[in-house]
């Protein structure tokens, strides 16, 4: 017997209602289907078709919703799982998103341009706060501003985070204190406001996601300065290194230099992002390789527009031609966006989250259960066993 409804009702030799379903086949005689002689033939057919009586009227108000239509609205089996996708389009259309960019290096490598170049826009500080002559700083002082973008109905609030003065003195030492110094105090904000009783629906996200560092063309080999910039701060936070001003250096210059920053790294330890531990799967590890095969990405900014054969792009125009930013032939900046804006996006702020932030939240509450252990006298071995 179908499990799909019946379409009518016949009536049996026996005296009894027969019904049968919509491909015509009957079905199981019901007992309560019974019905006395005594009926007219007009009331009979009243009875046998009900599908000819009118529906009742019901009112506007209290009809429901019709089924959204969906991909499997005629198959028989279709949940509506899939729905769950759009659903959660839709929560992070009116939510918007947050990304907070740190770029670090000495002046003059660039670091304001690539960033108007990376969002088509003036997103850097100096864009925003220019000066008529900004003067390097004596020390390191870290400047943020933060921008509402909207693109096709996506928001995103996009921090741009500054480090003038880094690199720039004769004594270089330590010169990347400040920096871990702001990062963890942004871990710490949100820590704070994560542990409060009466804590916020969502918590505002200050936390840096990425850091790009800037290397100077060189095209010998990576100082000691950025060597232990990058060790120290790998540790803490996703860095993403390039090669600044990609154009002053010939193709053969530039992939020597690149294979050089990668042995260095593997050499002293340093895992840039992506980094390999964090590989979910063998598809992400297939991906992931081909971007690592290609860090440090060799990198031209400008912000400046020109016609190209009928084309505009962005690009920086010489005596014998023009350099085109978005061109793969010409620098690797393509691929940089596409790491950091189209493909990656949200697994460096997953990675951020759930990795950088959470080896500072730990190792704050282990910090905060030892203090409270020792200022009410508890040994530290019963405190141990307790937290295990």
């Amino acid at each position: 017997m179908k499990k799909s409804g019946y379409s009518g009702i016949a009536r049996s030799t026996s005296g009894r209602l027969r019904r049968t379903d919509r491909e015509g086949s009957s079905s199981i005689t019901s007992p309560r289907s019974e019905v006395t002689t005594s009926y007219s033939s007009r009331a009979m057919s009243e009875v046998a078709v009900p599908e000819m009586m009118p529906p009742p009227a019901v009112p506007a108000a209290c009809q429901a919703e019709k089924p959204v239509p969906g991909p499997g609205m005629g198959d028989f089996s279709y949940v509506g799982i899939d729905a769950i996708l759009e659903q959660m389009r839709r929560k992070a259309m009116k939510q918007g998103f947050e990304l907070n960019i740190m770029v670090v290096g000495q002046s003059g490598l660039g670091k304001s341009t690539l960033m108007n170049t990376l969002f088509k826009s003036k997103v850097s500080r100096k864009s925003v706060q220019a000066t008529s002559q900004e003067k390097i700083p004596k020390t390191i002082h870290i400047k943020s501003v933060s921008h509402d973008i909207e693109e096709k109905g996506v928001r995103m609030k996009l921090t741009v985070i500054d480090t003038p003065g880094f690199g720039d003195q004769i004594n270089n030492d330590n010169c990347w204190q400040p920096i871990m110094k702001f990062i963890n105090a942004q871990y710490e904000q949100y820590l704070q406001e994560e542990i409060n009783i009466n804590r916020k629906k969502r918590i505002p996200d200050s936390r840096v996601h990425c850091c790009i560092y800037f290397i100077p063309p060189t095209g010998h080999c990576l100082r000691p300065l950025d060597v232990e910039f990058m060790r120290r701060l790998s540790k803490v936070v996703n860095i993403v290194p390039v090669i600044a001003k990609a154009d002053t250096l010939t193709l053969e210059e530039r992939d020597f230099f690149k294979q050089k920053i990668r042995e260095e790294l593997r050499a002293n330890g340093i895992d840039v992002y992506p980094q390999k531990e964090f590989d979910e799967d063998a598809e992400d590890r297939m991906i992931n390789d081909k971007i690592r095969e290609m860090i440090p990405f060799a990198v031209v900014g400008s912000d400046q527009e020109y016609q190209v054969n009928g084309r505009r792009l962005l690009g920086r125009k010489t005596k014998w031609g023009t350099i085109e930013v978005e061109n793969i032939a010409h620098c690797e900046f393509a691929y940089l966006r596409d790491l950091l804006i189209r493909t990656h996006m949200e697994n460096i702020k997953d990675i951020t989250s759930s990795i950088h932030y959470e080896v500072y939240r730990v190792r704050r509450l282990n910090e905060n259960n030892t203090a409270v252990a020792h200022a009410n006298g508890l040994p530290q071995h019963h405190m141990t066993s307790h937290e295990m």
